[in-house]
C-alpha cells in the first residue's frame, strides 16, 4: 500500500514537470521532493516509510488538496492503477478501497476523481470476495481486443512512419499472429523489423517475426508462469502433445485421449481445469462442448517449439 501511493504521487510529480503547475505540485508535496539524475534535472517524490502510511491514510484529503491548488489549471483527475495483482489479492487494499470509496461519498466537499483499476475479471473477482459491495460500486469498462482489421491498421501506420513497406498478406499473418493483444502485437511487430533486410516486409518476414515474438514471449511469459508451474511431468508430456503438428491450434477433447497414455488420461480434465486457470487455453463455447483452443497463436507456437525441443533431447 506504501509503494502504491509513493508511486502515484512520485508519477503527479514526474507528470507535471515542464507544466505550468509543477511549482504548485512541488510545493504540496513539500521536503520529500528531491533532485536526482546529472544535474539534477529530474526529481522523486522520497517520502519516509512514516509517512508513505500516513498518506495512504489521508489519501482523499491528499487528492482533494491537490485539486484545489491546481484550481484554474486542471478541474480532476484520472488516476489507473495498472498491473494489481498483487494488490487484488489483498484485505487491506480491499479495505482501503472501500474506505476511500465511502469517505468520497459521505463528504459534504466534491472529490473529482476518477479511479481507474486495470485487471483481468479474476483480480476483479478477488476484490469482489473480499469487499462484496464492489460488485455494484464500481462501473466496469471492458477493453476489448482489437479487431484483426485494427490491428492491420496498427501495422501498415507503423511502418509506413518508418518508410517500410509491408505486404497485404504479410500484414494478415502479422494481424492473425497478435491475437488482437496490442502487447503481442508490438513483439511481432519488433521482431519484423529487426529481421528485415530491403525495407519490405514479405509473407516470409512476417512468419520469421511471429516464430521469433512466440520465442520472446514464452520466454517472459511462458516459462515463469506457466512452465514453472506445472511440475508434473504427465501435465508437461500432455502439454506437447497439445501442442503438436497434427493436434493444432483447436483442441478436442475427445481427439486428444485417443493420443493420451492411460496415465496422461487419469490426469487430463484436471490438466485441463489448471491450464484453463493458468490461462493457456480456453474453453471454444461456439465449437461446443469439450472444445478449447490456445488463448493466442503465439502461446500455441511456443509449447509447438517446447515440443519440438523435447522430441530432439529423446533423439539424442
Amino acid at each position: 500500500m506504501e509503494e502504491m501511493a509513493r508511486r502515484v504521487f512520485d508519477r503527479l510529480l514526474k507528470d507535471s514537470i515542464e507544466k505550468p503547475w509543477h511549482k504548485k505540485v512541488r510545493e504540496l508535496l513539500g521536503n520529500h521532493v528531491r533532485e536526482v539524475g546529472l544535474f539534477g534535472i529530474s526529481v522523486e517524490f522520497g517520502a519516509s516509510p512514516k509517512d508513505l502510511r500516513r498518506m495512504v491514510h489521508d489519501f482523499v484529503p491528499g487528492v482533494r488538496n491537490l485539486i484545489n491548488r491546481l484550481k484554474g489549471e486542471k478541474t480532476g483527475i484520472l488516476l489507473v492503477l495498472d498491473d494489481i495483482n498483487g494488490l487484488a489479492s489483498s484485505p487491506e487494499f480491499a479495505n482501503w478501497l472501500k474506505s476511500l470509496v465511502d469517505e468520497i461519498a459521505t463528504s459534504h466537499e466534491p472529490c473529482p476523481l476518477c479511479l481507474l483499476l486495470v485487471g483481468v475479471e479474476e483480480r476483479r473477482q478477488e476484490l469482489v470476495r473480499s469487499q462484496p459491495s464492489f460488485a455494484r460500486v464500481f462501473d466496469l469498462a471492458e477493453i476489448m481486443p482489437w479487431s484483426e482489421e485494427e490491428t492491420r491498421t496498427f501495422y501498415r501506420n507503423a511502418f509506413s512512419k518508418v518508410g517500410m513497406e509491408c505486404d497485404e498478406v504479410a500484414v494478415t499473418h502479422l494481424a492473425v499472429g497478435a491475437g488482437g493483444l496490442p502487447v503481442l502485437a508490438h513483439e511481432i511487430g519488433d521482431a519484423a523489423f529487426n529481421l528485415d533486410t530491403d525495407d519490405r516486409i514479405d509473407e516470409e518476414d512476417a512468419w520469421r517475426a511471429v516464430w521469433q515474438a512466440a520465442e520472446i514471449v514464452g520466454r517472459k511469459h511462458l516459462q515463469p508462469q506457466v512452465l514453472q508451474a506445472i511440475r508434473s511431468e504427465k501435465y508437461r508430456s500432455i502439454l506437447r502433445k497439445l501442442a503438436k503438428k497434427d493436434v493444432g491450434f483447436l483442441i478436442q477433447r475427445s481427439d486428444v485421449l485417443r493420443r493420451l497414455s492411460a496415465e496422461e488420461e487419469r490426469v487430463f480434465d484436471n490438466f485441463l481445469r489448471r491450464m484453463t486457470k493458468l490461462g493457456v487455453v480456453t474453453k471454444d463455447v461456439e465449437r461446443g462442448r469439450g472444445a478449447y483452443r490456445f488463448t493466442n497463436l503465439l502461446h500455441y507456437l511456443y509449447f509447438k517449439m517446447e515440443a519440438s525441443r523435447a522430441d530432439e533431447r529423446q533423439a539424442w
